[in-house]
């Protein structure tokens, strides 16, 4: 599958979630009942994926980790909160530099609205719309 067909299940999955639960569960529910959604539609699902980071030769073991890796080429990062901000994005961004993939989703399942809560992230997105760059760094370590 394509990025944009995985990120377009991601999407319905949390659509579809969204709308039997309403917000105010917790991120921990949703990303259980995301997972298991996007497993029946046939992806690969890691949650709670370590991620390594090497620095000047320096190793961390677990750094960061992933709230899921679907199919090996999308990050998701879930939250569970009223509002958005600024930081979700600037999170899932430094996981996009530091893995070397190309797209990741957030979603905000404690939005009232799932569509003020959802946001596709782009690495070093060169389309026609003007997009925030990152310069990116040989991919590290994902395991």
């Amino acid at each position: 599958m394509t990025e944009n067909e995985i990120t377009r299940d991601i999407l319905d999955s949390s659509i579809k979630i969204h709308r039997q639960f309403g917000p105010g569960m917790l991120e921990s529910v949703y990303e259980v009942l995301l997972a298991e959604e996007l497993k029946r539609r046939g992806h690969k699902v890691e949650r709670q994926k370590p991620i390594s980071l090497e620095y000047e030769g320096a190793v961390l073991d677990t750094a960061f980790r992933l709230d899921m890796l679907v199919d090996g080429m999308i990050i998701v990062e879930l939250k569970s909160t009223e509002q958005m901000h600024p930081v979700f994005a600037k999170q899932v961004k430094t996981y996009l530099t530091v893995t070397g993939l190309q797209v990741g989703v957030l979603v905000n399942f404690g939005m009232e609205k799932l569509k003020d809560g959802y946001a596709r992230i782009v690495r070093d997105y060169s389309g026609p719309r003007p997009s925030e760059k990152i310069s990116a760094s040989p991919p590290l370590r994902v395991r």
